[in-house]
């Protein structure tokens, strides 16, 4: 991941109000081509997410899962797809706003004003939504009054890491965001701990190794088995009952926990952006073909978030969309500037910014 782009992630310092030509919602692989068919034609992107890393779903859900229908690639991963993009994008310098998501938009005298759940505020001429199915919401846990912890020492997502300083971290899952961060606060957490149903693990290879490494050394405790009960009060834990196999037997004991992380994976809700006023059909946003502009002119809609006529739910199908839609984007952030379409061959904006003119 291009760590020199992400210049915005919902931290402490960032930004009251940000200005930009526009504001892509989702750093999918779609939107992440978004930013360099808008940086053809001059416009600037900020991008946000709700997770925190970029590649949506690709990167999420299944990065080490091989993609075999993206031109000029027989096989690629979800992870070296969002690779790529972020390396094609880099030139146009995006600013990538991890870990938020979309709470509010109204239209404004000059375009649009969009705030994030941190508070972040934007003001962008034109705004373009690659959500894939919407926004993404972490799957809770069966637990009796996890609500009550949540926020507080329950979290499904690490936005302020000195929150797990020098605290007892439990770790549920056996993914790659269970793993990436098992391994990344290892280093600052008084202790962790990682309990997933089996021995087995659905992640990089390279991080299940590391992880083996830490086991082997004690820097990290693996139990297998399934939470059972949060133990603590006013939304300070204390403790997590856990069941599993114990000496052949089937046990429940508990385990020192303040900090508690479980991946259980996601789900995708089309949130706030169905109270936006734009047309929907069966919690897609509907969408012209020309231009892939909602019935709100200046919000355009890519990738699995919009429906059409003979809509595909392809990656290489939001690549085209993002083409179009940003030719249709020029025209809003440059009102009056005749538009000439480029081939990248020739393009005096995209060779400026790799350097070679």
């Amino acid at each position: 991941m291009a760590l020199d782009m992400i210049v915005g992630s919902g931290v402490d310092g960032a930004p009251a109000e940000i200005e930009t030509d526009a504001l892509i919602i989702g750093a999918g692989p779609v939107g992440l081509f978004a930013v360099f068919e808008l940086g053809l034609v001059d416009i600037k992107a900020h991008v946000i997410d709700i997770l925190d890393k970029p590649g949506g779903q690709c990167a999420e859900l299944y990065p080490e899962k091989p993609i075999y229908d993206i031109p000029a690639h027989p096989t690629i991963t979800g992870q070296a797809l969002t690779d790529r993009l972020l390396e094609q994008a880099r030139p146009f310098e995006p600013t990538f706003h991890f870990g938020q998501r979309v709470e509010s938009l109204r239209k404004t005298d000059g375009g649009f004003e969009v705030e994030t759940d941190l508070g972040t505020r934007f003001r962008a001429k034109v705004v373009v939504v690659a959500a894939g199915g919407g926004s993404f919401t972490p799957k809770r846990p069966p637990l009796a009054g996890i609500e009550g912890f949540e926020g507080a020492s329950v979290f499904y997502a690490v936005r302020k890491i000195d929150a797990f300083r020098d605290k007892a971290v439990l770790i549920v899952g056996g993914g790659d965001s269970a793993l990436d961060w098992t391994l990344n606060l290892q280093p600052i957490a008084k202790s962790v701990t990682l309990i997933h149903r089996r021995d087995e693990f659905r992640a990089a290879p390279d991080s299940v190794n590391k992880l083996r490494e830490l086991l082997a050394d004690g820097s990290v405790r693996f139990i297998q088995g399934q939470l059972t009960k949060l133990n603590g009060d006013s939304g300070a834990l204390r403790s997590v009952t856990i069941r599993g196999p114990v000496g052949g037997l089937d046990l429940e004991y508990d385990v020192e926990a303040e900090r508690l992380l479980p991946f259980f994976g996601l789900t995708m809700k089309l949130g706030p952006i169905a109270n936006w006023g734009l047309n929907l059909n069966e919690n897609q946003i509907a969408v012209d073909t020309a231009r892939f502009e909602t019935s709100e002119p200046g919000i355009f809609a890519i990738g699995d978030i919009n429906t059409y006529p003979g809509k595909l739910k392809l990656i290489l199908s939001g690549f085209h969309e993002a083409a179009l839609m940003a030719q249709a984007a020029q025209k809003i952030v440059y009102p009056g500037k005749r538009s000439v379409f480029q081939y990248t061959t020739s393009s005096s904006s995209l060779q400026r910014k790799l350097g070679v003119i």
